[in-house]
């Protein structure tokens, strides 16, 4: 509840500060909106395909992968929701992530090194990880978020182009000049952080979730290789910009700055994780 009421809070923060940019150039904030909309629109629907085909995902069948299927099967039966399909990543780099919409579109995509080094009860901790995003329709919520925050990156730029070719009343007012300028500057940055912010809530949100449907233990687990793993092997083929929707950055060990993360750190999940090893609402 508390990972929740943080998420609206810095959502509530983020639809503020799009009003507060727009307010500077006198636009109705609905366009921004709508401008930044189409794309997120696109990534929404079509997030899964895109993604997947980016990393070369392939769907496989019970067949194909019968131990993963069923732990896949047994973790989503515990969080009430439909069988996701099941996709392999040919990489050595261990990491997992979901996508789709919603729980009948969801995917979860685990990567060839992830099944090398964990063991079963840690790789349902990891999936039951997946399952709470999916659980929580965490697509959905980002993709409401990089709408509002694309909206803000918009008003910027029509706010830059606005002062570069002398349009309106800004020129003839310094108060105004200057708040324009502190609007070009810091609002995208001010975005980008609150964005990161709500993806490091979503993280903790799964990792709840992943405790619940699983055990805090064998994420813990699973998540003190990974942390390993992925300093050991990065992913070097790959978008940054994916880089939320994996269970621990691919790309790096760590970010290069708290602020800017869009995970928190492997230390202070695994911290929270253990202690919710001690509520018996957690173990099973």
């Amino acid at each position: 509840m508390l990972n929740t009421a943080k998420i609206i809070l810095l959502m509530a923060g983020l639809t503020g500060l799009l009003y507060a940019v727009c307010s500077l150039f006198n636009i109705p904030p609905i366009f921004a909106i709508l401008f930044a909309l189409i794309p997120n629109l696109i990534a929404y629907f079509y997030s899964d395909k895109i993604v997947l085909s980016s990393y070369g995902a392939r769907i496989v069948s019970e067949e194909e992968a019968p131990e993963l299927y069923r732990i896949v099967s047994r973790v989503a039966e515990r969080a009430n929701i439909p069988v996701p399909r099941v996709a392999l990543i040919n990489t050595e780099t261990p990491n997992a992530f979901a996508t789709g919409r919603s729980p009948k579109k969801a995917v979860v995509a685990v990567t060839l090194g992830i099944m090398e080094i964990l063991t079963e009860q840690e790789l349902e901790g990891v999936i039951a990880h997946e399952i709470g995003h999916v659980k929580h329709r965490d697509i959905l919520t980002g993709s409401i978020v990089a709408t509002i925050a694309g909206a803000i990156v918009y008003m910027t730029h029509v706010l830059q182009w606005g002062l570069i070719f002398g349009g309106g009343r800004d020129n003839d007012n310094p108060g105004g000049l200057v708040g324009s300028l502190l609007a070009i500057i810091v609002a995208p940055i001010a975005a980008s952080i609150i964005q990161m912010a709500i993806s490091r809530q979503n993280e903790y949100k799964a990792d709840e979730a992943g405790a619940l449907y699983s055990n805090p233990v064998y994420l813990a687990n699973a998540l003190n290789k990974l942390e390993k793993g992925v300093n050991a092997v990065p992913l070097k083929n790959g978008n940054q910009a994916t880089a939320h929707m994996f269970i621990v950055n691919p790309f790096r060990g760590k970010d290069f700055a708290s602020l800017f993360s869009t995970h928190p750190s492997t230390a202070d999940r695994i911290n929270k994780l253990m202690e919710m090893a001690g509520n018996p609402k957690y173990l099973r």
